[in-house]
C-alpha cells in the first residue's frame, strides 16, 4: 500500500477554483515564480466588491497593483527579517519573498474607482461598481 501525500498548496488551490468558479469571480492562474501565495477573501454587496488580501509584515510601498484589460493584479515581496545564524529551527511556517496574484473583474466594477488600504496586515481593495449595475427599487403604486 503507498501512501498518498497531497501539497497543502494542491489543496488550496482547488478550493480557490471551487469557489471561484461558484460566485463567478474568476481567477487567473498565480504567477509561477511565486514564493508564495497570500489568502483571498472577497464579497460583495449592492454598491461594492470588496477584496481583502492576508499579508502581514509588508509595508504600503511592497504592493504593486495593476488593472489592465479588466484584469486586476497584486504583486508584492515580503522579505524576511530572520537572523538565520546560530539557529537550530524546529519549524518554520513563515513565508517570505515575491507574489503575484491576479483575477478577472466582474464586469459590474467601475475599473476607475478602486482604492487600496493597507492595515494590520490585510490589504483591502474597495471596488465601486458602476451605477447602472447596481439593483434599482421600483415603487410599486397603488391606484
Amino acid at each position: 500500500m503507498t501512501n498518498l501525500v497531497i501539497s497543502p498548496n494542491r489543496i488550496s488551490r482547488e478550493v480557490d477554483s471551487f469557489f471561484n468558479d461558484f460566485f463567478n469571480f474568476p481567477i487567473l492562474k498565480t504567477d509561477g515564480q511565486a514564493d508564495f501565495i497570500p489568502r483571498v477573501d472577497i464579497s460583495e454587496d449592492d454598491d461594492k466588491v470588496v477584496m481583502e488580501i492576508e499579508v502581514p509584515g509588508m509595508k504600503k510601498d511592497d504592493f504593486k497593483i495593476v488593472v489592465e484589460n479588466n484584469v486586476l493584479t497584486i504583486s508584492g515581496e515580503r522579505v524576511s527579517k530572520k537572523e538565520t545564524k546560530n539557529k537550530n529551527y524546529v519549524r518554520s511556517e513563515m513565508s517570505s519573498g515575491y507574489f503575484c496574484r491576479s483575477f478577472t473583474l466582474p464586469d459590474s466594477v467601475d475599473k476607475e474607482k478602486i482604492d487600496a488600504e493597507y492595515k494590520d496586515g490585510i490589504l483591502e481593495l474597495k471596488m465601486t461598481k458602476r451605477e447602472e449595475a447596481k439593483p434599482k427599487a421600483i415603487e410599486v403604486k397603488v391606484s
